[in-house]
């Protein structure tokens, strides 16, 4: 239990207290007494209550403590560039924590939206929402660490984003196979890599030939190649729940097979520079060439992954299936992504009556056979 007191300096009056768990004392100086037993007991009740905060702790500044916290952090590369980009975007960076409101954190988001430079474009919905879903990760950090009371994001509003129904860009087959006929013989293989095994670009990147298992018609992701300024390339272990086995129509390991016979050189299915696979925009730049030849407009290498998922789904696979085959971290991940593409229960039940309809009405090619007609 912690204790308090309030004593009597000169003119002032001194509130004090310790901190039961780590035996720190606070004290603060106030010129009436009652306003110093005011202060001690609000200090005790919130310690009490688990609301108490370090009045020394907010002072430390955003950028500082983001820095500090990101020291303990077991984060991926890829983690690690991502929250330092939202935190160095951020408009706060040099305010005592304490200090910072949600208005403040309300103009920044304003600011991703809108630019007055005619060379840089406003960011999109998703992304000001991917920094800010990083940035509140320091703000809750930091409310768990007793710098803060308060977290500033809450309630902060964000800009609205597409219907992912409307915003997915799905291929059709004719737009795939458009593309594989408009492809270089050693593009075709990515493409087909990402249609049909659902391989993000990163992944299709790093594919070893070791990776594929003919005899087990299946291959491994087990790393992916990640941007970086420059041009390098950089190799690392796949998203979070991403490492999988995918099982492989036999078309795709005949593709591959024929890409082995043909390009077998090093370690890399996708070869790149030297004895490096293909950098990321290395691929952007042969998707570009490709879909320019293939007339193929709005679509991204990344839609070949919407492809392959809506195939999963229109062939009746589960959730648990599509969320494994994809490498998502969770079920929930999936729906989030493709829940407009399973069937609601009404088309299953309109599915269920067709069949029976069509077992009574047209057991003979119609209704008029079914009733002994002309």
């Amino acid at each position: 239990m912690a204790d308090g007191s309030t004593t009597r300096r000169g003119k002032a009056w001194r509130g004090r207290y310790t901190h039961p768990d780590t035996g720190k004392r606070y004290q603060r100086t106030f010129a009436r007494q009652v306003d110093a037993q005011r202060w001690v007991r609000q200090q005790l009740e919130a310690l009490d209550a688990g609301r108490w905060v370090d009045p020394r702790g907010g002072r430390i500044t955003f950028e500082r403590y983001f820095v500090q916290w990101a020291e303990r952090q077991v984060w991926t590369d890829g983690t690690q560039k991502a929250m330092s980009l939202a935190v160095r975007s951020a408009t706060f960076n040099d305010m005592q924590m304490r200090k910072i409101q949600p208005t403040h954190v309300e103009a920044w988001v304003k600011s991703m939206t809108v630019t007055t430079d005619e060379r840089a474009k406003p960011l999109a919905p998703g992304t000001v929402k991917t920094r800010f879903t990083n940035v509140r990760a320091v703000f809750r950090a930091a409310m768990r660490d007793k710098v803060i009371a308060v977290d500033p994001t809450e309630g902060v509003r964000l800009p609205r984003r597409r219907n992912r129904e409307a915003a997915m860009q799905i291929p059709t087959p004719a737009d795939v196979k458009r593309l594989l006929d408009a492809a270089d013989e050693r593009f075709l293989p990515f493409i087909a890599v990402c249609a049909f095994a659902g391989l993000r670009l990163g992944e299709a990147a790093a594919l070893k030939f070791s990776d594929v298992d003919f005899l087990r018609r299946e291959l491994r992701v087990q790393r992916q190649v990640q941007r970086r300024t420059g041009g390098a390339v950089i190799i690392s272990l796949p998203k979070y729940g991403s490492e999988r086995a995918v099982p492989l129509p036999d078309d795709l390991l005949s593709i591959l097979s024929a890409h082995v016979q043909l390009d077998h050189r090093g370690t890399w299915v996708f070869a790149g520079a030297e004895d490096d696979p293909p950098s990321q925009s290395t691929i952007g730049n042969r998707w570009r060439q490709t879909a320019l030849r293939a007339q193929v407009d709005g679509l991204t290498l990344h839609s070949l992954r919407h492809f392959y998922a809506s195939g999963l789904i229109a062939a009746g696979c589960d959730v648990v299936t599509v969320q494994r085959a994809l490498g998502h971290s969770s079920a929930t991940t999936t729906l989030a992504t493709y829940s407009h593409l399973w069937p609601s229960a009404e088309d299953k039940t309109r599915k269920a009556a067709s069949v029976l309809a069509g077992e009574v009405l047209r057991p003979d090619g119609g209704i008029a056979g079914a009733r002994g007609g002309d």
